[in-house]
């Protein structure tokens, strides 16, 4: 009998740590048009560092435990290297607020095209969109 209830103990456990990785996982959220005119109120004026990156696209994802992510292709306008950082990109929530991603950096050749995965944390609303200032 011990070996039974042993045994469904650890079914139990390792049940639950299946179900835990599942909330991780990230799924790609439902895209929305670029051209999409958004105009909730920016009363703290909230923009983000003024920069010579493009945003080319954006995947959003998001997972059921409320972390919310992007991939961003960026292009560097300028013809001289460039650094990205958290401060250059923003992030445009449902309920109106905008946030930067965690930190991160990445360098940029002159006119050069690169991805970047960043994390926008954990939040109750979706992104909608994901800026530049070149891209407001």
């Amino acid at each position: 009998m011990a070996k039974i209830v042993v045994s469904f103990l650890f079914l139990l456990v390792l049940c639950a740590n299946v179900c835990a990785a599942q909330n991780n996982v990230l799924n790609v959220d439902r895209a929305i048009p670029n051209s999409m005119h958004l105009s909730f109120p920016n009363d703290n004026n909230i923009t983000p560092k003024k920069s010579d990156f493009s945003i080319a696209n954006y995947v959003l994802m998001s997972n059921k435990i409320g972390e919310r992510w992007a991939v961003i292709t960026l292009t560097n306008l300028a013809s001289g290297k460039r650094e990205l950082n958290q401060e250059h990109v923003l992030a445009l929530f449902a309920d109106g607020s905008r946030l930067t991603p965690s930190e991160f950096k990445l360098g940029f050749n002159g006119n050069q095209t690169q991805s970047v995965t960043v994390s926008f944390a954990e939040h109750t609303f979706p992104i909608l969109s994901v800026y530049t200032s070149n891209d407001q």
